[in-house]
């Protein structure tokens, strides 16, 4: 695909004039890197703070009498659960109980619904609501008017209190919960407000008018600068999110996979009636032939697709790997027979013609407030 043709987001000079270096990514045209380098920028999400540009996510709008009750039979989680101001991770699949994506639904008012879904998703999954939709129910795709910023790391709260404006006068940043969402100003413009992310820190992520993300970004990073925040790009989003166990779609999760076998049984509320329920329920209770793995790779970095061996014989495959400059080793997820899964085993991942030795660990790799 040609630079011609890719997508940009609202804040893409910005990034340019940062010194980013843009790649494809979904279709867009995204920073992977700022100057200061992947490991300083995930250095600085664990310690301080960053800022990222999430514009190429899709947000879909449900509104209307029904729109609860409608997402509930499409949402693996509890949804018909979620008050006004909460949101909740949960999984779109297909009759096959197989995952189309996973998304977060945020009930921003009584009968309006926010469900932000991945970039290369964007389209499959509005098809895919669409085709299970009740009458009544308004569904707005409004992924190309909507930018999404992301501020990660311990001093998120003070730097995102310094900058906005809520709109209900006794509330505060620092006492919002997680997966609350709340309506704000940014740096003098109209946002949603979700103490949710990506990264395994304490966050927040801002939901803006796509032609307004401009002056909220350069507020954010005024603001913070002299507490440590700086731009982060998708490179650093990666390690952070795969030293917190993070599924990636296309790498842990696809419509190949169930949510059993890739570790996401908990997301499944089996005692309601959605789409996939029966056939992941029997998932279920057959138990599940393979399992995500976490690993630490003595000696090498596993990549995406890298084969798992045992006794000389493949026996799984990498779905993610890098460096975690957190914990120091080389780490990585990848789908094991059950049997192997336990942790403790010794596997090997085959890396440019070479065994390497790994061993499945316990994940997540690393979770804020503990010693690495």
């Amino acid at each position: 695909m040609s630079t011609a043709t890719l997508l940009r987001t609202p804040l893409h000079d910005e990034h340019v004039a940062l010194g980013g270096k843009m790649v494809e990514f979904a279709g867009w045209e995204m920073p992977i890197q700022y100057p200061t380098g992947i490991v300083a920028e995930h250095r600085a999400v664990r310690g301080a703070a960053g800022i990222f540009d999430l514009s190429h996510m899709g947000e879909l709008y449900l509104r209307g009498q029904g729109a609860g009750a409608a997402l509930d039979r499409l949402v693996s989680s509890d949804i018909a659960g979620l008050q006004v101001g909460q949101a909740r991770y949960g999984l779109l699949c297909n009759e096959k109980g197989t995952i189309v994506d996973d998304v977060i639904v945020y009930r921003l008012e009584a009968e309006n619904y926010l469900v932000v879904v991945n970039a290369s998703n964007a389209s499959k999954d509005l098809a895919h609501v669409r085709a299970h939709l009740d009458k009544g129910v308004d569904l707005e795709d409004a992924s190309m008017e909507t930018a999404l910023l992301a501020v990660q790391g311990p001093r998120a709260a003070v730097i995102m209190a310094s900058v906005t404006d809520l709109e209900i006068r006794e509330a505060t940043i620092e006492a919002l919960a997680p997966f609350g969402v709340i309506g704000a100003r940014v740096g003098g413009a109209r946002a949603w407000i979700a103490r949710t992310g990506y990264t395994g820190e304490d966050g927040f992520e801002v939901f803006l008018p796509w032609d307004r993300a401009v002056g909220p970004w350069s507020r954010i990073l005024a603001a913070g600068g002299a507490m440590g925040v700086i731009p982060i790009g998708l490179g650093a989003r990666d390690t952070l999110r795969l030293e917190a166990r993070y599924s990636l779609y296309g790498n842990e999760i696809d419509e190949t996979t169930d949510p059993i076998e890739a570790g996401l049984g908990w997301t499944c509320k089996l005692d309601k009636e959605f789409v996939g329920r029966d056939a992941i329920a029997r998932a279920k209770e057959r138990g599940p032939s393979r399992k995500i793995a976490g690993l630490v790779v003595d000696g090498g970095v596993a990549r995406h697709g890298h084969a798992v061996m045992k006794d000389r014989q493949q026996v799984g495959t990498v779905t993610s790997g890098t460096f975690g400059p957190t914990v120091g080793k080389n780490i990585a997820l990848a789908y094991v027979p059950t049997p192997l899964a336990k942790l403790g085993t010794d596997v090997a991942v085959r890396i440019r013609d070479r065994d390497v030795p790994a061993r499945v660990v316990k994940t997540p790799f690393h979770k804020r407030g503990e010693a690495s």
